[in-house]
């Protein structure tokens, strides 16, 4: 809501804004010596110019009032672990593909030549490359992060890699920018978990996907706040978003925290 002191400044400046307009084509002589008639007519202005503000700062108010609360964000829907934001060779650790058999998750989500598929909160490319020969020739791959480092990074690493079918997109906590009806498929890999509002992202993903595309979440057990979120939770609120849970999987990592499920829109 705007403050009493905004209010009274802008207020303020209207009247004298008024009060110069009323006096437009009056003589030196008349305002050094104003008639009754030319008396009554400026306090007649002035009344009006009163009335006026006073009317428009009643109005405004309300519209300050809902601008504010819609800047300001809501809490959480759960805890959240921070993202991350350090050395991105941390995602590069051999053996990684053996261990979440990443070759089977792309074959359960259709992942095919010509296709296009979005990685969600992308880090460092590592699920980015493998899909993009995938889905070679003709497909393409959207590396999307909330961390310009992490995009800059993939454009580098797809161009040393002469992979010229990955695009890095810069997306935000709330929004990973993607196009309507653009994907054939999605990939959030142990990212679920650093997402505060989760609605608005499943928003734009169901929004994004084509007919019959799947959404594929790989994540662990936890509380949220440990780089981890509770499976209920997480098929609760994609389900609340739209989607439909069609498979769940638990071989990408042998420790019985891990799961993998799968989803498309309703």
């Amino acid at each position: 809501m705007a403050t009493n002191r905004e209010l009274q400044i802008f207020a303020t400046t209207f009247l004298l804004q008024s009060r110069r307009e009323g006096r437009v084509g009056l003589k030196k002589g008349h305002l050094r010596n104003p008639s009754p008639y030319r008396l009554k007519r400026l306090n007649s202005m002035t009344f009006r110019s009163r009335l006026l503000v006073t009317f428009f700062a009643v109005a405004i108010t309300p519209v300050f009032s809902t601008k504010i609360q819609a800047q300001t964000p809501a809490p959480p829907t759960h805890p959240t672990s921070t993202p991350y934001t350090g050395d991105l060779s941390i995602f590069e650790k051999p053996g990684r593909d053996q261990r979440l058999q990443i070759d089977r998750v792309m074959d359960l989500l259709n992942l095919k030549a010509g296709g296009t598929v979005a990685d969600i909160g992308a880090g460092s490319g590592w699920f980015s490359v493998r899909a993009a020969r995938r889905v070679a020739p003709g497909g393409r791959v959207i590396a999307e992060d909330i961390n310009p480092q992490a995009t800059a990074y993939i454009q580098q690493r797809a161009e040393r890699e002469h992979l010229d079918n990955i695009e890095s997109l810069l997306g935000t906590p709330d929004d990973p920018k993607l196009a309507p009806n653009s994907v054939d498929a999605v990939l959030m890999l142990k990212v679920y978990h650093e997402i505060a509002h989760p609605q608005p992202v499943l928003a734009n993903l169901r929004t994004a996907l084509k007919p019959g595309a799947r959404f594929g979440i790989i994540d662990r057990n936890g509380n949220g706040a440990d780089h981890g979120l509770d499976e209920a939770t997480v098929r609760a609120e994609v389900e609340r978003a739209g989607f439909r849970q069609i498979a769940r999987y638990d071989f990408t990592k042998a420790d019985n925290e891990d799961y993998f499920l799968i989803f498309e829109t309703r």
